[in-house]
C-alpha cells in the first residue's frame, strides 16, 4: 500500500480510508484534528486516478461553500486537470443545481428565485398581518423557525398534528398560507431547496434511476451534522449499485438546535449495509495534555461511537483554569495573558477568545481596546447579508427577470422617490386579482393613480427598463458597476450621514470587485448574472470576507467548529452558562453541551485556558454560579490552577502556582502594572510590558505604539493612566 504514490504522507488508518475498496460503503469516524479532510480529497484522488472513475461519477458534499472551493481547488491540483462541472457542494448547493436542472419536474418555472432569510422573515410578517395573526402572541420570528423546523424534517403543513394546541394550529395555518403563497410566486426557500430535490427524485423513477446510476460514489463531510431531509436525500440516491462514503464524528456533532441529527451518523450501519468503520484518532493538532482532558470530558457522554485521539507531538503544558471574582476580572486576566504573547513576538491571529453566548464578547472588547489590541468578532454579518449589498443585488435580480417580486419590494422606493405604501398596495391588489407579477402590474396600473404618484411609478418604471437595455451586452461586472451608478445607490451611501467610516460604499465597490472575481462555470444551466445571483443568496459560509491578520479571534464556540488556533481561551465556564440554563432540561441536551466544550477545547494546538467567575453581570442581572459541572469531569493532573493573586475590590494582578514568572504584577508602592496602558507627552500612547526597581528608582519598559519600546524612570515620565 506504501508504494502508491496517492497515500505518501497519510499514517495507515488514513491510507486504509483513501484505498479502501470501491465495492463497500464506509464510515470514517474522524476526531478532531485528524485530518479528514485530506482524507476525504485524496480518496477522489484514488478513485480518479487508480479506479478510474470520471470525476462525474462521483457527488461530494460539503457543509459550507468555503469547504467546497477549497475541495475543488485541492482536487483541481492533485488531478492536474480542471474539474468542470464536479457534483461537489453543500446540499443546498447541490439542490438548487438539481432543481435549475429539472425545474419543470420539480413544478417550478425555469427564473424561480431562492429567498434568503430575510425576504422569508418579510413573507411571513406580511401574511399574518394579512390572516390576523396577532404578532404579539405569535412572534414572527418563532414561526419563522417552526416552518423551517418542519421542512428540515421533511413535514408539510398537512404532515402535522396540532391536537388541541391553538399556538401550534396558528403556526400551521401561516405555514400552510406561506407555501401557497411561494409556490404561487415561484419562489424556494433555503430550507424547501432540499425538501423539492428530495421529492423530485422521490416521485419520479425515471430521474432518480439517472442520478443512481450516474453517481457511482457519494461522499459526505461532517456527516455528523446532516438533519433529517438531508439524511433522506442521501439514502434515497443510495442503491446497490453505488457507494456512500461518509465522514464525520459524533463527538462534534453540536448542531441539534438547527435540527442536526446525531442520530444520523449512528443510524448509518444499520442503514447501509454492509459498511466498513474505520477510526481516526491520531491528532495532529493539539498536545497531549489538550486531548487527554478532552477525552476525559467526552467519555462522560453516553452511547457515542467510541475513540480517543492520540498525538505523538508530546505533552505540552498543563491546560490553565482561572477562577475569576467577575467577568471584568475574568476579561482582565485573559487580555493580560495575549499582552505578554504578543510582547513574546506571537501573532494576535494566534489567539482566540471563545465563549457560550455572544454577549459575553462585550467585556473583552472593552479590555481589548484599553489595551490598544485588534481584535475581530469572527462570523459577523456576512458580506452578502449587508443591506447595501442586498440593496444593490435588489436592482440586478429585478433587472435580470422583472417578474422578481421579493427583489421588486425591495427597491421600488428605495433610494426614496416618492411611491408610498398606498400604490404598492395597489400594484399588489391587481397583482393578486390578474395573476400577474409586480412589475407588470405596476406598467397596467401608472395611468390610474394620481398624477403625483402616476410620475414617481412611472419614472422608477422606465429606469429598470433603461437599466435593463444598457446593461444588456455588458460584462457582469460593468453590468453590477453601471446598474450601482444608474439606481443612484452609490450616490446615496455616498452622502449617508450615519456611515462616516465609508463603509458602505466601499462595500458596494467591493460587490463591483466580487462580480469581476466571479468565475462562471461551462455548461451552467443559468447564464452569468443568475449564476452570480445565486452565489450571493446561497453564500452561506458564515465567514468574514476580510483578512484576520493580526486581530485577535473573538467568537461563539459554535462558530469556531473546524477552526484552530494555536493559544485558546476558553471563557465563561459556570453552571447556567456552560451548559446553558437553556439546555438543561433533558440528558441529550447536556450531552449536546458537553460536546460543544469538546470542541471548544481541541480548537487549542498549544495552549489552552479555562476560566470561570464567581460572579456575572449578563442579561442585565448579577448571577452567582459555581464552576461548570465539566471542568469537574477534566482530571486534575491535566490542570494548572492559576493562584488569583487579587486583593481589596482593585485588580491588582495574578501569579500562575508553577515556577515560570509574574503575569500582570504590581507593587503595593506602585500605580503601575504590566498591561496598564499609558500616555506620555512626546511618545503617545503606549502598553507597560516590564518593570524594575521600586519606590523612585522604578524603571518601567512600554511599547508605544509610534517609537517602539522604551525603558523610562516612573518617577519623571509624567506617566498618564489611560
Amino acid at each position: 500500500m506504501n508504494s502508491v504514490p496517492i497515500v505518501d504522507g497519510l499514517n495507515e488508518k488514513q491510507q486504509q480510508s483513501v484505498t479502501l475498496s470501491e465495492d463497500t460503503n464506509a464510515l470514517i469516524l474522524a476526531g478532531a484534528g485528524s485530518g479528514k479532510t485530506r482524507v476525504l480529497t485524496q480518496r477522489i484522488h484514488y478513485l480518479v486516478t487508480t479506479k478510474n472513475h470520471h470525476v462525474d461519477d462521483i457527488l461530494a458534499v460539503t457543509f459550507t461553500n468555503k469547504a467546497a472551493n477549497e475541495m475543488k481547488e485541492r482536487l483541481g491540483d492533485l488531478l492536474r486537470q480542471p474539474i468542470g462541472r464536479m457534483w461537489v457542494g453543500t446540499f443546498h448547493s447541490l439542490a438548487h443545481r438539481l432543481l435549475r436542472t429539472h425545474p419543470m419536474e420539480a413544478n417550478l418555472s425555469p427564473t424561480f428565485q431562492i429567498l434568503d432569510a430575510q425576504d422569508q422573515f418579510r413573507i411571513v410578517k406580511r401574511l399574518m398581518k394579512e390572516n390576523g395573526v396577532d404578532e404579539k402572541k405569535l412572534k414572527i420570528k418563532e414561526v419563522q423557525w417552526f416552518i423551517n423546523k418542519n421542512k428540515d424534517n421533511g413535514k408539510l403543513p398537512q404532515d402535522i398534528d396540532v391536537g388541541y394546541d391553538y399556538a401550534k394550529k396558528q403556526k400551521v395555518k401561516v405555514y400552510d398560507l406561506y407555501e401557497n403563497f411561494v409556490q404561487a410566486n415561484d419562489l424556494v426557500d433555503f430550507a424547501g431547496l432540499l425538501v423539492k430535490s428530495f421529492e423530485l427524485l422521490k416521485n419520479n423513477h425515471s430521474l432518480l434511476n439517472h442520478y443512481q446510476n450516474k453517481f457511482h460514489h457519494i461522499l459526505v463531510d461532517e456527516f455528523q451534522d446532516t438533519n433529517q431531509i438531508q439524511y433522506q436525500f442521501i439514502k434515497i440516491l443510495h442503491n446497490q449499485n453505488n457507494h456512500v462514503f461518509c465522514v464525520g464524528d459524533d463527538d462534534q456533532s453540536i448542531y441539534g438546535w438547527r435540527g442536526a441529527k446525531i442520530e444520523n451518523i449512528q443510524k448509518l450501519e444499520n442503514d447501509f449495509k454492509p459498511i466498513q468503520v474505520i477510526k481516526l484518532e491520531q491528532n495532529y493538532r493539539s498536545t497531549g495534555n489538550i486531548l487527554g482532558a478532552s477525552n476525559a470530558l467526552i467519555v462522560k457522554n453516553q452511547n457515542r461511537l467510541e475513540k480517543s485521539l492520540w498525538t505523538e507531538s508530546g505533552d505540552g503544558d498543563l491546560i490553565n483554569v482561572f477562577n475569576a471574582r467577575d467577568e471584568r476580572e475574568e476579561a482582565q486576566y485573559v487580555v493580560s495573558e495575549i499582552q505578554t504573547q504578543f510582547n513574546q513576538g506571537r501573532n494576535l491571529d494566534e489567539c482566540a477568545i471563545l465563549y457560550r453566548s455572544n454577549a459575553q464578547s462585550r467585556v473583552f472588547e472593552e479590555s481589548l481596546i484599553k489595551h490598544n489590541l485588534n481584535y475581530r468578532i469572527y462570523g459577523g454579518l456576512r458580506f452578502f447579508e449587508r443591506a447595501e449589498i442586498k440593496d444593490a443585488m435588489g436592482y440586478v435580480r429585478l433587472i435580470e427577470n422583472t417578474s422578481d417580486n421579493i427583489a421588486f419590494e425591495r427597491i421600488v422606493n428605495f433610494p426614496t422617490r416618492g411611491i408610498g405604501l398606498s400604490t404598492i398596495e395597489k400594484i399588489r391588489s391587481y397583482s393578486t386579482e390578474n395573476h400577474t407579477n409586480l412589475f407588470q402590474s405596476s406598467i397596467a396600473i401608472v395611468g390610474t393613480l394620481p398624477a403625483r404618484a402616476s410620475n414617481a411609478l412611472q419614472a422608477f418604471i422606465h429606469l429598470i427598463e433603461s437599466m435593463s437595455d444598457s446593461s444588456k451586452n455588458l460584462k457582469l461586472s460593468e453590468k453590477v458597476d453601471t446598474i450601482l451608478l444608474q439606481s443612484g445607490l452609490m450616490s446615496h451611501y455616498a452622502n449617508d450621514r450615519t456611515d462616516k467610516a465609508g463603509s458602505k460604499r466601499e462595500n458596494l465597490e467591493e460587490l463591483v470587485t466580487a462580480s469581476t472575481q466571479y468565475v462562471h462555470e461551462e455548461g451552467n444551466e443559468m447564464n452569468e448574472t443568475q449564476g452570480f445571483i445565486a452565489l450571493a443568496t446561497l453564500d452561506s459560509s458564515g465567514e468574514s470576507n476580510q483578512s484576520n491578520q493580526n486581530y485577535v479571534q473573538l467568537m461563539t464556540v459554535h462558530s469556531a467548529k473546524g477552526l484552530e488556533f494555536p493559544v485558546v481561551f476558553l471563557v465563561g465556564l459556570e453552571e447556567d452558562l456552560f451548559p446553558s440554563r437553556q439546555r438543561v432540561n433533558q440528558p441529550s441536551n447536556i450531552d449536546e453541551e458537553r460536546r460543544l466544550c469538546y470542541v471548544g477545547m481541541t480548537r487549542a494546538m498549544q495552549s489552552l485556558t479555562l476560566s470561570h467567575a464567581t460572579r456575572r453581570s449578563l442579561y442585565g442581572e448579577t448571577i452567582y454560579s459555581r464552576n461548570s459541572m465539566f471542568l469537574d469531569e477534566i482530571p486534575s493532573s491535566f490542570l494548572n490552577y492559576i493562584k488569583n493573586e487579587s486583593s481589596g475590590s482593585s485588580y491588582q494582578g495574578y501569579e500562575k502556582n508553577t515556577n515560570v514568572g509574574k503575569k500582570m504584577v504590581t507593587t503595593s508602592d506602585s500605580i503601575y502594572s504590566i498591561g496598564h496602558v499609558v500616555k506620555h507627552a512626546k511618545f503617545g500612547l503606549g502598553t507597560i510590558v516590564n518593570y524594575e526597581g521600586s519606590g523612585d528608582s522604578m524603571r518601567l519598559q512600554i511599547n508605544f505604539q509610534k517609537v517602539g519600546t522604551k525603558w523610562l524612570i516612573s518617577s519623571y515620565a509624567n506617566l498618564e493612566i489611560v
